[in-house]
């Protein structure tokens, strides 16, 4: 079987040819600074040989008809790092205590610069990762994406699913106002009414008997450390099987097969 040629380098990791008569003259900052790049960039490739794994992943194969649909999933992931760079913008100023959590949001609010911009890109990209992930997660079932041999990759899609709305949830309650204080009383008493470990999920969520200063503290290690760092795992194994074992070609072009277009002639 012939080899496959590989792709070839992007222009931004090749070096810089110098110009004719140049070869012993001085060079411009401009060369100077292309050229320690390229060298800085080969050092590195040589090292961990990140260039094939990035070619590996960009020139892929894509199949016919893909549309806009395809770009969900990344855009769920984007709205994941825009939420991560936020959070930690806001995890700055932020005080995880009952009596100065509410002051540490009006002074994110009124004080810190672009902090209310910050807060509002968080606040509202809460509520954008959930319907991008919720699209997502449509456009995979009604695409049968979700079949042999991606199953892994739709579990993996589910927790995903569900720990993005745990995000949501733990962070819902760290402004520590009225509404917030009091909409996830009636959101963990809810979970509390699941059965099995709905009891236990509670007592967790709580941390002790009444909602209080643990339980705020509880919140905020669940919103800031844990969940995320799950999800981001989940998501580097997610898009590994991605480009592991390909892009699902939409229903449309799967129907027209080669044994579909041979039945269409002979009926003909």
């Amino acid at each position: 079987m012939a080899k496959i040629p590989a792709p070839p380098v992007p222009g931004a990791l090749q070096p810089t040819p110098k110009r004719p008569g140049k070869e012993y003259g001085p060079q411009t900052p401009v060369e100077h600074g292309h050229e320690t790049a390229a060298s800085a960039v080969g050092w590195i490739d040589e090292r961990t040989s990140l260039s094939g794994g990035a070619r590996w992943m960009m020139f892929r194969k894509v199949p016919k008809g893909t549309n806009w649909f395809y770009t969900l999933g990344s855009a769920t992931m984007f709205a994941f790092l825009s939420q991560a760079v936020t959070g930690v913008f806001l995890a700055m100023y932020y005080d995880p205590s009952a009596v100065r959590a509410y002051d540490s949001i009006r002074y994110i609010n009124n004080e810190v610069f672009l902090g209310e911009f910050v807060h509002g890109m968080h606040k509202w990209g809460s509520s954008v990762m959930v319907i991008l992930i919720f699209m997502h997660m449509g456009r995979t079932f009604f695409f049968g994406a979700y079949k042999y041999p991606r199953e892994l990759n739709w579990v993996i899609g589910v927790a995903l699913l569900v720990l993005t709305m745990a995000m949501s949830f733990t962070g819902y309650l760290l402004p520590f106002d009225q509404r917030s204080y009091w909409a996830s009383i009636v959101g963990v008493n809810i979970n509390g009414t699941g059965p099995l470990v709905g009891p236990y999920l509670s007592d967790f969520l709580r941390a002790g008997p009444d909602f209080g200063a643990t339980t705020l503290s509880r919140f905020y290690a669940i919103h800031m450390m844990l969940v995320p760092g799950i999800i981001a795992a989940l998501i580097g194994f997610h898009l590994y099987l991605v480009a592991r074992l390909g892009t699902t070609a939409p229903p449309w072009v799967r129907a027209k097969t080669p044994e579909a277009l041979r039945e269409e002639k002979v009926a003909s």
